[in-house]
């Protein structure tokens, strides 16, 4: 039986990982029409300017998810102790 994670019990890796697989599938997809455009998209991502601004985004957007994280966990405690009166 396969069960499925609500977005909020998501592993905070497993969401980042998903503008990865999207550029991986985009590149390949573009390798097939041209390799040489291929060529220039993948030197171009490699590029120093653009590895330091993934890893500024991806540094950003873990502390986004920290925060989602306990936003939600605030919220799930707010619903149990004033709503249902846990």
């Amino acid at each position: 039986e396969v069960q499925s994670k609500s977005i909020f019990e998501k592993d905070r890796r497993e969401l980042l990982a998903i503008p990865e697989t999207i550029a991986s599938y985009f590149y390949e997809a573009v390798n097939k029409v041209s390799p040489k455009v291929s060529q220039f998209l993948l030197d171009t991502v490699q590029s120093p300017t653009v590895i330091a601004a993934r890893q500024r985004i991806a540094k950003e957007a873990t502390k986004v998810s920290i925060m989602f994280e306990q936003l939600i966990e605030k919220i799930k405690n707010l619903w149990y102790t004033r709503v249902l009166g846990y």
